[in-house]
């Protein structure tokens, strides 16, 4: 009989080294594939993960594993499909996630394509979370689940995937907690083995955002202003509603400013180099607490502020997700009008679930959370969970 064929996405760190051996040991027939995503690097902060080293590392990697490998060249694929819709996204005010993306346009669709025409049975990459197989009215059904180690779950980077690519994936390292895969590592003698993560872009590394979006977006100066925490727009009375919608659309209501609701304190190069919730860059001092970013309008190329992460103009109750941009990972499980479901959600990586509920409009989706959110972001994705399973996800519009 035929070994299953498992074409391992070696990104040249420990996780998907690791992946690569656990296969390896269970009698797959392993193929190691470093995918190069990215080629100008005078935005890269190139000592911190240039590709090339990466490359070489993976193809180390390989070699002590006696895994066929190669390199295959998604720096076009990854500009039009990635690259070109970040600077779309920042250029609209938005804050797009492009991990989300990569794995679901990059990894789990281009180098998906590329394996399968390899012979592949399927993909593998290294990424904390699990898999797991239902049978319902006799259709196997494939769950996305979180990864055992809860510091280093990474079930919402994936949580764009479909059925059918899940039905392709294997994530060897789920069941692990990163302590365990270094050790694994490390006994197996692999380069890796005390690598640093990579904090950067998808595949890139670390990018210097504000050069990187100099590149396409010209800098243009406007002004901060500074919200007061009594501002008197965050003192409203809730109405009287005349349907459900109405009150989902009051919960989920931006607060709208202008530039006489405070007083401006400082100059910026750009609204668009701004996202809400941040701290660092805005070049203002003398406030009493640190300064948060709160709303940018890049139409009059603003920045709102507030002072302090308590400051009620970075809290709201709820989002809305345009129905194009409701994705069900349990597509058995997608809500029709008119329905609700309790889940627990997350609206950025690493942010501890909290407990919400959906509402599925004509119009898209709601979620509601018993408590307000800091830091709700267009362009980010939320995604919702039953106990440690990440049902679907949607773009926060």
């Amino acid at each position: 009989m035929r070994k299953k064929r498992v074409v391992v996405g070696l990104s040249g760190g420990v996780d998907s080294s690791v992946a690569a051996y656990l296969l390896k040991k269970k009698g797959y027939d392993v193929i190691g594939l470093f995918m190069k995503n990215w080629h100008d690097d005078s935005v890269t902060i190139s000592n911190e993960c240039p590709w090339l080293e990466d490359s070489n590392d993976a193809m180390l990697v390989a070699q002590k594993l006696e895994i066929p490998f190669q390199t295959v060249d998604l720096s076009e694929e990854y500009k039009e499909r990635i690259v070109d819709y970040m600077f779309h996204e920042y250029k609209m005010g938005r804050t797009p996630n492009p991990d989300v993306l990569c794995n679901r346009e990059i990894k789990f669709d281009v180098f998906m394509k590329i394996a399968l025409k390899l012979g592949a049975d399927f993909v593998a990459t290294g990424h904390y979370c699990r898999k797991g197989t239902i049978t319902s009215d006799g259709k196997e059904i494939y769950q996305l689940l979180s990864g055992k180690d809860p510091n280093k779950d990474q079930s919402y980077f994936l949580c764009q995937l479909s059925q059918e690519q899940l039905a392709k994936t294997l994530f060897p390292i789920g069941e692990l907690l990163k302590p365990e895969v270094r050790k694994i590592a490390a006994d197996q003698d692999l380069i890796t083995a005390e690598k640093r993560d990579s904090q950067g872009l998808c595949f890139i590394g670390k990018v210097r955002l504000p050069e990187f979006l100099q590149q396409q977006l010209a800098p243009k100066e406007g002004v901060i202003v500074e919200v007061p925490s009594d501002f008197s727009a965050y003192k409203k009375a809730t109405p009287e509603f005349s349907s459900e919608e109405a009150k989902l659309q009051f919960l989920s209501e931006k607060t709208a400013y202008s530039t006489s609701d405070g007083k401006i304190i400082g100059k910026h190069q750009g609204a668009h180099y701004f996202t809400k919730g941040q701290r660092k860059g805005l070049a203002v001092g003398g406030t009493k607490e640190p300064l948060f970013v709160i709303d940018t309008n890049v139409t009059e190329n603003v920045i709102y502020t507030g002072q302090g992460k308590d400051h009620p103009g970075l809290y709201r109750r709820g989002l809305f997700v345009k129905q194009e941009e409701v994705h069900w990972v349990r597509e058995d499980l997608a809500l029709k009008e008119d329905e609700t479901m309790e889940v627990m959600a997350r609206i950025r990586y690493r942010q501890p679930l909290e407990k919400g509920i959906l509402y599925q409009t004509d119009s898209g989706l709601y979620v509601i959370f018993d408590n307000p959110q800091s830091a709700i972001t267009e362009g980010q994705f939320v995604a919702w969970y039953t106990h440690d399973e990440l049902l679907g996800s949607g773009v926060i519009s």
